[in-house]
Formats: structure tokens, C-alpha cells, sequence
């Protein structure tokens, strides 16, 4: 009975209101005092049925909640026969659960949106080579998949063959569809404009980064910041204070309609819902705009940085250098050459992919005895001979002389923004390679955009030379650049600058950039980058879009200052209620109730407001 009462909570609300429609006209066309009090009598007891059900389950659980304090407030008001004031409060409480519920709903659909995106078939290649619609629960990964324009490419993949383009927007949330061909990479959830592609699946179901995407919002819904730890425990003790504050007010004055109207307007409803609407909405709008917040506390924590420290490669750079330029030191540079490609394809550095790719067909040797150097580069034993291939200080470790023109050669390559690799065969210098990465488009007006909203240093942390480093730095206008920079010593770079009271919040993509990412207060991943250290973070930017970035510390300031007006909002109409009880003769349970409800939705609109949240260019 109590489920079907509370399933039927919205048709209860209509039916009072008709009673109240019925027994005001009959009040004020024919007069009939029966037809005006009794339609008010059922309309109470009616009304009060589901908040009696939702305070007793409430207290149950030893809670004091808004519904008991209704409840003792109706009950009252109809124990001294004001039915006027109980069966209009019953009323306008339930019509503001319905509004309530409604509003939220929508301040939810950007999450709803995403799940109901979520690919639901495929068609999948048999054994016989036809393709046969599936549920894309039946996918495996390797599976080759045919995907039509139109349809939704249910997994994560890579493009086979075939072309068209795709539209990405609720992975990035980018409208320009993306040009996809051979080897491609294509997500799920993504929908297919136009052509025909056939894909090997990558990652399916939950592991598909749509999937991750659904996964991280839904958290991040269900978490809370210390703004809501901290009311949720003031609604607890400030709910039975309430009720105090009525019992005493009766003892003293010997009013009980006035204790009752104390019930009714000292409800913190619209306290204890502003907060966690403005974090859904602003999640919300993060997740339509490839911004992933993940959770309420990182909106708090991210509103307030200072300091921002950036990886540079793949961060700032776009991640993908090339060959500049090239000094040798011998005569068999095409077996140096050989041996230099051998050992790189071994790697999946960018710096050897960009080696590799510049050197291009070359003799293949068997590489033994690979070592990595942490920091340095990477030794290795081939053709008999000890190729070592890293940076100025593996050469060093390597008891490789450098003479003056190779330092010369080194000086000069930096200045010109390259990042330097060193080839040494037996101890001996061969190659000098100078390998320079673009910076992303656009970066240095983001930058500018991020100094707008209050961040006050802008920092380049990189494992690379310092002259690449600087070279970027002014180009950009950082703050500071440092560069040979190893992992570790970037953690306790951020480490010091926490020491010192900074906010600081770490952007970067790597594995490597994963002990920075835990250690700042605020994490922020690209998108495209490792699954580490995008699992590490606090923020994603998917698509690895920087221009994101900016978005996303302008939608947690105006979500942590959303959540600002609405306590404000809510504090400020409890004690303007309280207050007109006592200094004025117009206040009554039925106006409370009616302003309460009103301030429930103004504080749930607010929230709203940030599902439209742009930051201005």
C-alpha cells in the first residue's frame, strides 16, 4: 500500500487540487460552508497520506526530514481545524515535489543523453564471411565489424577498409565530423555520416571509451564535494532544531498555529538540494563539451587553482615530432643508420617513431641485450657492436668524448627548438639528430584565456633539453620552464609547490606523467592519452583537445559559484520567513509554503543555468 501511495504521490496532488479548486468556488458562488470544509478535510488527509509515508520512513532510520516536519505541521493545522491551511500546504508541498522532479530530470538529460547513445547492435562477420546483426554484447574484441552510414559504430576500433566520416561529438564534443580511412582509429558511440567502413574491434563493452566515458559521469554524479558533506550534516541537526525552536515557541506563547508556521517555513529543502543541482548540471555540461569532471570535489578543488603545470610533449606540442635536422660524424653512415633503426623500432617513443619514419627501408639487424636508461635513452648489442642512443648524459655515461664541434653541433641544434638524440657505436659519436615537435594551434590564445581566469602560473615541466624547453616557454609566454626533467623529479617539483600553498593542478599524457598527475591536487588528462593516466586523473579532455581546458576551468568556477548563490538563495529565504513570523501580521503557513517551494525551484533553475554554461572567447 505504501509503494502504490507513493507511485500515485503526482495524481494524489491533482485530485487536491481539484478539491481546493471545488471548495473555494462553492465558498465564493453558493456559500455553503459543508461544501467549502469538507472537500479541505479530504484534500488533507489525502495530501498527507505519501509525506507521512516519507516521514516515517525517514524517521525509521533515526532521521528528522522535511517531511516530518510537514507532517506534524498538517496534522496540527488540522487537529485545530485550520483544513484552509493543511490541505493548501499538502498541496503546494506535493506540487513542488512534482516541479522539483521535473526540473531535475532535465538538469540530468545531458547524462541520460549519453546512455542513450550507447550502440546497442553490430554487424558482425560470421564464419562464412556475411555480415549478421548481433547485440553488440555478443562482440568480441578482434572481431571485424561492418559499420553503414548512419549507424552508431559500436565499439572502439580500427578502420580496415573502406571511408567517410564520422561524427564525434559525443566522445569530444566537437560537431565537425572527422575524416576516417585505412587504420584509422574509431570510438563508440560515434556515429558514421556517410560511407562505409569495416573495423577490427579494439575494446568493446565497458572497456570502449565511450563506456569509460558513461562510467566516470555516473561516478562522478554519485560523489560529493565538502560543500555537500558539510550541509548534509547541517540538515541533520538543523531539522530537529527546527522542531525545538517550534516546541519552545508553543511553550512560551501558547500559539500553536504559530509553532506550526515555524515548521513549515524553517524547511531547508532549497539547501539541501542547491548544491548537488549545480554539480549534475555542471557535470552534465562537461560531459556534452568532452570535459570529464569526475566528481564534486574535483569541480571545488579546480575552481580554485593557481597554478597549472604542463607536460610538453603531447601537451603543448601536438606529439607527433619529426626529423629537423642531422650532423654526422663518420663515413659508414648508412650501416650507422641501419643500426640506429634496428634499435628504435624496438621502441615506441615518439622520438624513435619520428627516427624511424625519417630513416625509412633500411637493413635490419637483430638487436640483443636491449637496455633501457632511464632518463638517457636506450643501449643495445648489434652486428657485435654497443649502439647507445639517448641524450647528453647517456653519451656521458657511456664514456663518449665530445669534442668541441659536436658540443657546438648540440648548442646550435638546441637553440633551434630540436630535441637532441645521440647515436655512439663502441664508444664512439656518429650521429647527431635534431628532432622538433609543433606546438599545438591555438595553445598560446588558450593560455592567455586560462591567466583570464585567475590562473597565475603557468608552468613547462619536460624530460627534454633545456633549450627546447625555454624555446617553447617564450614562445607560449609561461611562466617557467624546466627542463631534463625526470619523472620523479617532477613529482617533487609539484610536491614544492604545494609546500608553499599553491593550487596546483598537473596536464600531461604519459605513463611517466602519472606519479604528477596523483600528486597535484588536480589531475588533468589528454584524452588520447595512456589508459593510466587518464584512470590517474581528475579531469579528462578527450580527443586530447586543449582548447578544452579553458571550458573546463570556467565551468567549474561558475559551478562553484552557482552552488555559492543557492545557499545564499536558501539561507536567505529561511531567515527572511522566520523573521516575517514574527515582525509582520500577513505570514501565514499557506505563504511559507508557497515561498519555500518557490525557493526550492529558483535554486534548482539556477543550477540549470550551467547546462548552457560557454566560456566567452
Amino acid at each position: 500500500m505504501q509503494r502504490f501511495i507513493l507511485r500515485k504521490k503526482n495524481h494524489i496532488a491533482l485530485i487536491s487540487a481539484i478539491l481546493i479548486a471545488f471548495a473555494f468556488i462553492s465558498k465564493w458562488t453558493i456559500g455553503n460552508m459543508d461544501l467549502f470544509i469538507w472537500p479541505l478535510m479530504i484534500s488533507s488527509i489525502l495530501g498527507v497520506l505519501p509525506i507521512l509515508i516519507q516521514a516515517y520512513q525517514a524517521l525509521r532510520v533515526k532521521v528528522v526530514s522535511i517531511d516530518v516536519l510537514v507532517t506534524i505541521a498538517v496534522v496540527g493545522a488540522f487537529l485545530i481545524k485550520n483544513f484552509e491551511e493543511s490541505a493548501i500546504v499538502t498541496f503546494l508541498f506535493l506540487f513542488g515535489a512534482y516541479l522539483e522532479q521535473r526540473t531535475l530530470n532535465k538538469t540530468r538529460s545531458a547524462i541520460k543523453e549519453l546512455t542513450e547513445m550507447a550502440p546497442e547492435s553490430a554487424l558482425k562477420q560470421m564464419e562464412n564471411g556475411e555480415f549478421k546483426e548481433v547485440e553488440v554484447e555478443e562482440v568480441d574484441v578482434g572481431d571485424i565489424l561492418l559499420v553503414k552510414t548512419g549507424a552508431k559504430v559500436p565499439v572502439d576500433g580500427t578502420v580496415l577498409q573502406g571511408e567517410g566520416h564520422i561524427n564525434e561529438a559525443s566522445i569530444t564534443g566537437e560537431s565537425l565530423p572527422v575524416s576516417k580511412k585505412k587504420d584509422s582509429k574509431v570510438y563508440a558511440g560515434t556515429i558514421l555520416e556517410n560511407g562505409t567502413i569495416q573495423i577490427v574491434a579494439d575494446r568493446v563493452g565497458e572497456d570502449t571509451t565511450f563506456g569509460r566515458i558513461i562510467e566516470l559521469v555516473e561516478e562522478a554524479q554519485d560523489s560529493k564535494s565538502e560543500a555537500e558533506r558539510f550541509i548534509d550534516r547541517f540538515s541533520k541537526y538543523y531539522t530537529p532544531a527546527v522542531l525545538v525552536l517550534a516546541i519552545i515557541v508553543w511553550l512560551f506563547s501558547q500559539d500553536i498555529e504559530l509553532a506550526i508556521t515555524i515548521l513549515v517555513l524553517g524547511c531547508p529543502g532549497a539547501l539541501v538540494i542547491g548544491v548537488p543541482v549545480s554539480n549534475v548540471a555542471g557535470i552534465g555540461n562537461g560531459a556534452r563539451h568532452g570535459v570529464l569532471l569526475k566528481g564534486s570535489e574535483v569541480i571545488s578543488d579546480f575552481s580554485r587553482v593557481d597554478t597549472i603545470v604542463f607536460d610538453k610533449t603531447g601537451t603543448l606540442t601536438i606529439g607527433n615530432p619529426k626529423v629537423a635536422d642531422i650532423e654526422t660524424y663518420t663515413d659508414d653512415t648508412d650501416e650507422v643508420m641501419s643500426y640506429l633503426a634496428s634499435v628504435e623500432t624496438e621502441s615506441d617513443h615518439p622520438l624513435a617513431k619520428a627516427i624511424v619514419e625519417h630513416i625509412g627501408e633500411t637493413e635490419a639487424y637483430t638487436v640483443e641485450k636491449t637496455e633501457v636508461i632511464k632518463g638517457g635513452g636506450i643501449a643495445a648489442q648489434v652486428d657485435g657492436h654497443r649502439i647507445a642512443i639517448g641524450n647528453v648524459a647517456l653519451m656521458e655515461k657511456e664514456n663518449v668524448h665530445l669534442d668541441e664541434k659536436a658540443r657546438d653541433d648540440i648548442s646550435r641544434f638546441e637553440k633551434r627548438g630540436n630535441s637532441i638524440v645521440l647515436t655512439a657505436v663502441d664508444g664512439m659519436l656518429k650521429v647527431l639528430i635534431g628532432i622538433r615537435d609543433k606546438v599545438r594551434p591555438g595553445v598560446k590564445d588558450d593560455l592567455q584565456r586560462l591567466k583570464k581566469l585567475g590562473v597565475k602560473n603557468l608552468i613547462v615541466l619536460s624530460g627534454d633539453n633545456q633549450g627546447t624547453v625555454d624555446l617553447v616557454a617564450k614562445e607560449l609566454g609561461l611562466t617557467e620552464a624546466h627542463g631534463n626533467m625526470l619523472p620523479e623529479d617532477k613529482a617533487d617539483y609539484i610536491k614544492r609547490l604545494k609546500e608553499k600553498g599553491r593550487i596546483v593542478a598537473f596536464v600531461g599524457d604519459g605513463v611517466n606523467d602519472s606519479p604528477s598527475l596523483a600528486l597535484s591536487q588536480i589531475g588533468i588528462a589528454m584524452g588520447s592519452g595512456t589508459d593510466v593516466a587518464i584512470e590517474t586523473s581528475d579531469v579528462v579532455l578527450m580527443n586530447s583537445d586543449f582548447s578544452r581546458l579553458p571550458h573546463a576551468l570556467g565551468l567549474t568556477k561558475a559551478t562553484a559559484s552557482n552552488m555559492k548563490q543557492n545557499i545564499i538563495i536558501a539561507v536567505g529565504v529561511v531567515l527572511v520567513l522566520l523573521a516575517s513570523v514574527f515582525f509582520s501580521e500577513w505570514m501565514n503557513m499557506s505563504i511559507g509554503m508557497l515561498v519555500h517551494e518557490g525557493s526550492i525551484l529558483a535554486v534548482i533553475l539556477n543550477g540549470m543555468r550551467l547546462l548552457g554554461y560557454k566560456l566567452r572567447r
